[in-house]
């Protein structure tokens, strides 16, 4: 597989420079590669938690269902991305995941990633630091859900989704692909569908946020950010100076 087109190894670069054999460990996550549709389950709550899955292309999200039946979206996963690191010390799933969109899913043993923990200390680190992130994502979002307002709230989602992808694609514009349908997004912000139909309306009144169909463009990405009041401390982590890379 070409380096320049693996997502997973773009994800861990963001952390620190990686050697030539470090990257060749990262493109084994990506062996026996699987197209998964849109809407297809990768596991239910109380299976077996024996594996993680790399998103090599396509968004996933996970979600826990109420006894309502209402859902809670609690993780949007982008490419490049690790499903399933919280779930390491359990036996069971805690949460379901599905895919949003058409996507490439590889998955992995724990075992293999003990076998990386033994043979490279700078990916052994880098993962404790995607777990960190995870977790300080998690923070955010309850923050997000039990304080902020809708327009804070959708503010605040998209930009994030604009600089989590934005790490593994640098080029990215203020123009770009947003898959998540209205109910998926009002699943993610505790809003009701309607509602997030009313927000999208407000912030394109207020020229903050453009959409047409699953396509966003954000005229102002100072704008919006602040409007989100968001902060990306949570979003700036990286190892390099534990490692004692300065690249």
């Amino acid at each position: 597989m070409n380096e320049e087109k693996s997502c997973i190894i773009k994800h861990f670069s963001h952390y620190c420079s990686l050697k030539e054999e470090e990257k060749k460990l990262l493109l084994s996550l990506e062996e026996s590669p699987s197209t998964i549709k849109s809407g297809t389950i990768l596991w239910e709550m109380g299976d077996a938690a024996n594996e993680f899955c790399t998103l090599k292309s396509g968004w996933a999200f996970s979600y826990r269902h109420l006894e309502n039946g209402d859902r809670q979206i609690l993780e949007v996963f982008l490419p490049g991305d690790i499903i399933g690191l919280r779930e390491f010390a359990f036996s069971e799933r805690l949460e379901n995941v599905r895919m949003i969109d058409d996507g490439v899913v590889c998955h992995f043993p724990h075992k293999r990633m003990l076998d990386i923990f033994r043979q490279s200390l700078p990916l052994t680190s880098v993962m404790f630091a995607i777990g960190s992130r995870q977790q300080a994502l998690m923070t955010e979002r309850l923050v997000t859900l039990a304080r902020r307002s809708a327009r804070q709230k959708m503010a605040h989602f998209l930009y994030e989704m604009y600089l989590r992808l934005r790490q593994t694609n640098p080029d990215i514009s203020n123009q770009f692909r947003l898959p998540l349908s209205q109910e998926q997004l009002a699943d993610v912000l505790g809003l009701s569908p309607v509602h997030v139909s009313r927000t999208f309306t407000a912030l394109s009144e207020s020229e903050l946020v453009f959409r047409d169909r699953h396509h966003l463009t954000i005229p102002d990405l100072a704008a919006l950010c602040a409007e989100g009041q968001f902060d990306d401390c949570y979003l700036t982590d990286n190892v390099r100076p534990l490692l004692g890379d300065t690249a």
